[in-house]
């Protein structure tokens, strides 16, 4: 550990019931893309190049008209006659702003399957954030409902990190959803352009959603959605009487599963049809994964 980062042993905050050993070491040989980054003010351990700084010398170039003479090497002009430039690297910091919804939609799973929405959706921040913490960048996390139920204001510490896995392992799964106001409600409390990483099952008006993510990117931050559902969402599996029980509300319907699945299902596809349109229109990356798929996978795709 001669650069002082924690990359080569496994500290022991890293572990949570969202987050076993196994997983960690699987993250440990991720880094957080610095495609994804929108504005890196800090002195840290992304590389933008940029001439003239005093962090990293990089390489030489010749002199061309307009080039400060402060930057010009003398002693090997002494040595060619030729002027040449010094040139550095300065290494900044990724700033990403992690949403998680916690609503009670987000409490559902599928029979087969042992995960909630939400237990996945942890396990993603989890796992995010080691591997941003890793890479000494900067993470903060809102949990929200109807609005912002919990914030970590941006960090890159390993106490940092230790907190935000606590606020998970507390975190429960309750309140009506208004994906479109905790986002209105939440972008004051972010302070520096970056990443906005959106993760919640998306059931909202995509029309609404997308206006208020508009506030995010007209102000310059770049936004990834990860939209979450169960496979029993998107198939709407059996063939039986059911009793259907809205979560957030509690109204409960009981209907035969062929009488309502075709409608359902062309609903639900309708749905994904606009929330992948639009987010094509506006420039936001959408991912939309399942319950039964790896989280893991996903992080890793994301931070090639």
């Amino acid at each position: 550990m001669a650069d002082g980062r924690p990359a080569n042993r496994e500290p022991a905050e890293a572990l949570s019931r969202y987050l076993r050993p196994e997983d960690a070491r699987l993250l440990r040989a991720m880094t957080f893309s610095p495609r994804m980054m929108v504005d890196g003010a800090l002195s840290g351990k992304h590389r933008s190049r940029l001439r003239g700084a005093s962090m990293e010398f990089h390489e030489y170039r010749s002199y061309a008209p307009g080039d400060s003479p402060a930057l010009v090497d003398w002693r090997v002009f002494a040595r060619s006659d030729r002027l040449h430039l010094r040139t550095f690297r300065l290494e900044t910091h990724l700033e990403c702003h992690l949403f998680l919804d916690a609503s009670a939609s987000m409490d559902f799973r599928s029979e087969e399957d042992g995960l909630t929405k939400l237990d996945w959706a942890s396990h993603f921040a989890a796992g995010l954030a080691y591997v941003v913490t890793l890479r000494q960048d900067r993470i903060s996390l809102t949990i929200f409902d109807e609005g912002p139920r919990a914030f970590l204001p941006p960090g890159g510490t390993r106490g940092h990190f230790r907190r935000m896995l606590s606020m998970l392992d507390t975190n429960e799964a309750g309140g009506r959803t208004d994906l479109a106001g905790a986002l209105e409600k939440s972008l004051p409390l972010l302070r520096r352009r970056g990443t906005v990483i959106v993760v919640s099952d998306f059931l909202a008006d995509p029309a609404a959603v997308f206006q208020a993510l508009a506030a995010y990117t007209h102000r310059g931050y770049r936004v990834f959605l990860f939209q979450v559902l169960t496979p029993a969402e998107l198939n709407l599996p059996g063939s039986q009487t059911r009793r259907y029980v809205d979560p957030e509300t509690g109204r409960r319907v009981t209907a035969h599963s062929d009488t309502v699945r075709t409608a359902y299902l062309e609903e639900i596809e309708a749905h994904q049809r606009a929330l992948a349109a639009l987010a094509s229109r506006r420039g936001i990356g959408l991912v939309q994964a399942r319950t039964d798929q790896s989280w893991l996978a996903q992080i890793r795709d994301l931070t090639r």
